[in-house]
């Protein structure tokens, strides 16, 4: 088994070699537990007669590998490809020209979240060893059974592909595809805005406007230490106690600590800095009411089971899973009059769009 590559020089001859092919394999092993940022510890790549493993902690950067992994003319094979997608962001660039084999099964009929493994025996015949599945890929030396099932991750994604793409065009999905494909080349930055943080914490799109400041200001002041950190956004604030934050606006140290969410360490440390962020969000002293939730109005829930209904039928003449062509929160989206929701648009407007509309 050839070693992983760890030499400047050696990546600058794959990259070029790579940049011959007409599609390559594209898999990453990552940690990112402890860090804000994904650690890039190990990069899988595959072109015909080629298996290869990068030794991303050894080297300096991976600049070499820009040009091939972006050039729209080379496609990347990958697996269940957004992780992957943002973890190569800083440090090759935008990947471009993505075949997504877990995108692909799921339009012919396969789980819409299938595995590699399970695609691997399902459509090849092979079955992959799982021994490795816990491996601390930061570690060296890996060893050769390490190296051997990060290289099984790419070894068999363009006999998939040639798999995937026959069954696509038998069923006449390979315009469907394309589209899916495109919309994933379209997404050229995960960078996040430390402003639009505060939108990952559920519940808090709803309230009053002063309390949406409070969320934003404290969703962007948690990103931005974490950030400068490279901790997790929850080592800073959790998720849990910024939403209470937000609901109850303390407005002193004592109001602050009986917020059980709260970890008595980050309050200690941090409590002056949140406190500062509640006052300058100017919420009135009493904060207003929060809004009433209310529950679905029988016609509501009557409309979005209609669609469900509808959805699922429609799957079921297609022989896939009813999620491919709408999800349950996209069904109650169209149902509350959203007409952007993505199941009326693109190719399944015309696959269960039109039909969603006329049943509203």
């Amino acid at each position: 088994m050839p070693a992983p590559i760890a030499d400047a020089g050696e990546l600058a001859a794959l990259a070029e070699r790579l940049g011959g092919a007409d599609a390559i394999g594209v898999d990453t092993e990552f940690l990112r537990e402890r860090t804000y940022y994904a650690q890039l510890c190990l990069l899988q790549l595959s072109a015909p007669q080629l298996a290869v493993c990068v030794d991303t902690l050894a080297l300096p950067e991976l600049a070499a590998l820009r040009a091939p992994l972006g050039a729209p003319a080379v496609q990347k094979i990958m697996h269940a490809a957004r992780q992957d997608l943002e973890v190569l962001w800083p440090v090759c660039g935008p990947v471009r020209n993505v075949f997504d084999t877990q995108t692909a099964a799921g339009l012919i009929g396969l789980p819409a979240q299938i595995g590699y493994g399970d695609l691997v025996s399902r459509l090849l015949g092979i079955q992959l060893h799982k021994g490795q599945t816990r491996t601390d890929w930061s570690r060296r030396p890996l060893s050769a059974a390490q190296l051997e099932y990060a290289l099984d991750d790419v070894r068999h994604l363009l006999g998939l592909r040639e798999q995937l793409l026959a069954q696509l065009a038998k069923l006449g999905r390979l315009g469907w595809f394309e589209e899916e494909m495109r919309q994933t080349d379209a997404l050229e930055s995960f960078v996040i805005d430390p402003q639009q943080a505060w939108r990952r914490v559920r519940g808090l799109t709803d309230l009053d406007e002063g309390r949406q400041r409070l969320a934003q200001s404290l969703g962007a002041w948690r990103e931005q230490r974490a950030m400068h950190a490279d901790r997790p956004r929850g080592w800073i604030l959790p998720d849990e106690a910024l939403r209470e934050i937000v609901l109850r606006v303390p407005r002193s140290a004592a109001a602050l600590e009986r917020i059980s969410e709260l970890p008595e360490g980050i309050a200690t440390r941090s409590g002056p800095q949140l406190l500062e962020l509640v006052s300058a969000a100017a919420i009135a002293d009493p904060a207003p009411p929060l809004p009433q939730r209310h529950r679905p109005e029988p016609e509501q829930l009557a409309r979005v089971a209609r669609l469900a209904d509808l959805t699922r039928k429609a799957a079921q003449a297609l022989a896939v899973a009813a999620e491919i062509l709408a999800t349950r929160r996209e069904l109650e989206k169209i149902a509350a009059g959203d007409l952007k929701a993505a199941p009326l648009v693109g190719w399944r407007r015309a696959v269960i769009g039109e039909a969603l509309l006329q049943a509203l």
